[in-house]
């Protein structure tokens, strides 16, 4: 499906019944890497899958930026016409839109899952690094800035023991935009530190790593775990910065305990 967000096109999938549940994906993947999620769930719970600009089936127009990235995702629930506020589960840089998507649209939001993600600004290191990737996309294609970052994205499990996953998350990486590509790593690189938003959080929240994340690792999680009031912290063996993919039964099995104890307690 595609939503018209002041005439650009944002691609996006809603299927399933009841309250909605958004999925908000990673750099430089799209809303398909939340393929075993939507199957999951989407039998009992609405799965509604966005695409960031320039990734997917979104247009890279610009300017990139984590509140506009989250205000396409509020003007893609009015285009549904979710009447509920909805579950958020931000991976990596998903996450960091759901921070915006909280700050900006906080009536839109009934809990969190912040999954493989963190609160804090970007280390210089990581900085510099973005800056190179950017350099590297102009230069020499996506495919250069996928196979570059396949061992962040992936723990040494998957890498070691699942060709297959190593080939999905390469396959999606490849078909993102060098428009989405660039812009994502600026908003990465202009984003706010979000330290100080994890007090205000005051839904329901799950936190979720893989344990061999090298990007986000653990530490971030407990780190926000610690920061925001009465939420759960869940850490999955054998996965790296893509957990959902990388484990999805254990990722599907500590979301759906979660969608259901609050629902219990709604």
């Amino acid at each position: 499906m595609i939503a018209r967000v002041e005439h650009t096109a944002i691609g996006y999938d809603d299927v399933g019944p009841g309250p909605p549940v958004v999925f908000l994906h990673a750099f430089p993947l799209n809303r398909s890497m939340w393929s075993a999620q939507k199957t999951a769930l989407s039998g009992h719970r609405r799965c509604i899958t966005v695409d960031m600009r320039g990734f997917g089936d979104s247009a890279a127009d610009g300017p990139h930026s984590m509140d506009r990235y989250a205000d396409d995702v509020a003007a893609v629930l009015e285009a549904t016409g979710a009447e509920q506020a909805a579950v958020i589960v931000g991976l990596s840089m998903g996450g960091y839109v759901a921070f915006a998507l909280w700050r900006r649209h906080r009536d839109l939001v009934s809990a969190l899952v912040l999954a493989d993600t963190r609160s804090g600004d970007d280390a210089p290191e990581t900085r510099a690094r973005r800056h190179e990737l950017i350099a590297l996309a102009r230069d020499a294609g996506v495919e250069a800035v996928a196979d570059q970052q396949m061992i962040g994205l992936l723990g040494k499990t998957t890498r070691d023991r699942r060709p297959d996953v190593v080939r999905l998350v390469r396959s999606i990486a490849v078909s993102a935009s060098v428009g989405g590509i660039v812009g994502g790593l600026e908003a990465m690189l202009a984003r706010p530190d979000s330290t100080a938003t994890l007090a205000t959080i005051d839904v329901p929240t799950l936190v979720i790593a893989g344990e061999e994340d090298v990007l986000t690792p653990p530490k971030e999680a407990r780190a926000m775990h610690d920061a925001i009031s009465g939420s759960r912290l869940e850490l999955l063996a054998n996965a790296g910065h893509l957990s959902c993919i990388e484990r999805p039964a254990a990722f599907n099995a500590v979301l759906t305990e979660f969608l259901r104890e609050i629902e219990g307690a709604a």
